[in-house]
């Protein structure tokens, strides 16, 4: 598509912030003639980096994230910035300052979030691929939601130079596509240490021991949790009978410390929230508001830069750091992370695969879980494991249901594959049977 065409396509999902009408391709390589769209927390040189938040509004990036120097080394052409919840803080792309950006299945519904801009661009076939951050589900829930394969790479296998910051020990830059095999062939370009991120890794990291023996668990009990949709377990109980019908040996397991990972995930991912956006004071970037005073300009610009979830996490994250609430909140927390962890370790020395849904429901209308933070916060509850253990997840479309009201539009429904830190070939190798692709 020309920057015109996909300037009308996009008029009414709102999931570009900005598409670049000088872009070129810059090198010949795997990516040579792919056009792909970059969240609004990459930093892309000369170009706009907004966060999806008015404190950065006409912010310049000063330089190439490491991803994007390695883009224009494969020959992608970068063609735009998508919308995405301020300093990637949602799951609907609701909380961005410049406007929802709405489901092409259904522009009556959320595109999920808070990569929620990449994802729809993807799905409405604006661009073959794009790059979104995962800190707790923010590329695979808008995945699933928006019928799209995105993957979360182990953490540290994409360097983060040049993302923007929220959380630290969980952000992930990842791909989207419409197939397993162009996400592995973004995935095999972003990847590798990077001397300007000291927490990237080598594909010698984790070794491959363990061969693909394509054996899957289930943990039945947190599946059917409460609060997860008929329509969603019914579309998972059928995912796990293709898989059964592919060859794969399907196991039940028990994970009991599985079920913590969500509130674990809210008392740390706060926690580091309120450290790193600590730096937007108005004065080395950003938004100035004059205040009475120095101290007074910090809060003015605070004030009027930051939206109100990103103003509730700041506060959340400070009060569990706090004297007298560290010890209680954070510390175990962080000794609740560990055991979630070496749960998970322990799990994928017998089986190849964990297998969920992506979401416990499909796509909801927007504006309907606006005023439930808690609600929105559900929303993670089968993706925020990854982020807190490291562990590769990813997620690949498995199906439509009618909405709730009886309307025949049809909404799209994710499954969720998560395996062993390192083990993105088995994720690969699985999903591409699943959506009987060639290997």
């Amino acid at each position: 598509m020309t920057p015109e065409e996909i300037k009308i396509k996009d008029k009414d999902i709102h999931a570009f912030l900005e598409v670049f009408d000088d872009a070129k391709s810059e090198g010949d390589g795997p990516l040579s003639g792919k056009t792909i769209a970059i969240k609004d927390n990459i930093m892309f040189a000369e170009h706009k980096v907004s966060a999806g938040s008015k404190i950065l509004e006409n912010f310049i990036a000063p330089y190439d994230a490491t991803v994007i120097r390695k883009l224009k080394e494969a020959g992608a052409l970068i063609v735009g910035r998508t919308n995405c919840d301020e300093f990637a803080m949602g799951s609907s792309t609701e909380n961005s300052a410049y406007g929802v950006t709405r489901n092409p299945y259904d522009l009556e519904r959320i595109a999920g979030g808070s990569s929620g801009g990449s994802a729809a661009v993807v799905a409405a076939g604006m661009v073959d691929m794009a790059l979104g951050s995962d800190t707790g589900g923010s590329i695979r829930q808008p995945a699933a939601l928006c019928g799209v394969v995105g993957l979360k790479p182990t953490y540290g296998r994409v360097s983060r130079s040049g993302l923007i910051a929220m959380s630290s020990s969980f952000d992930q830059i990842g791909p989207f596509a419409k197939t397993v095999s162009l996400v592995e062939t973004l995935y095999n370009v972003i990847k590798g240490q990077d001397p300007m991120d000291s927490t990237t890794i080598s594909d010698g990291t984790y070794p491959t021991i363990k061969k693909f023996s394509k054996t899957i668990g289930i943990p039945k009990n947190f599946v059917e949790s409460e609060g997860v949709s008929v329509e969603v377990r019914k579309n998972f109980a059928e995912a796990v009978e293709r898989f059964r019908l592919l060859g794969y040996e399907i196991k039940e397991i028990d994970l009991p410390n599985l079920k913590y990972s969500l509130p674990v995930y809210y008392i740390i991912m706060p926690a580091e929230v309120s450290s790193n956006l600590a730096r937007f004071d108005g004065v080395k970037y950003g938004m100035h508001k004059d205040g009475e005073n120095g101290i007074d300009d910090y809060f003015q610009t605070r004030g009027a830069g930051f939206g109100q979830e990103v103003r509730r996490r700041i506060i959340l994250g400070t009060y569990v750091l706090s004297t007298g609430y560290y010890d209680e909140y954070y510390g175990k927390a962080v000794e609740a992370r560990h055991l979630i962890t070496k749960e998970l370790r322990e799990l994928f020395e017998k089986v190849d695969i964990m297998l969920t849904p992506t979401t416990p429901s499909p796509a909801w209308k927007v504006g309907e879980k606006s005023n439930d933070p808690l609600g929105m916060y559900l929303e993670d509850i089968f993706t925020v494991h990854a982020n807190i253990s490291g562990c590769p997840a990813i997620s690949l479309p498995s199906g439509f249901v009618g909405d709730s009201s009886g309307n025949t539009t049809s909404l799209p429904l994710g499954i969720e594959l998560t395996a062993d830190l390192g083990r993105e070939d088995n994720l690969f190798v699985a999903g591409k049977d699943f959506l009987n692709e060639t290997h």
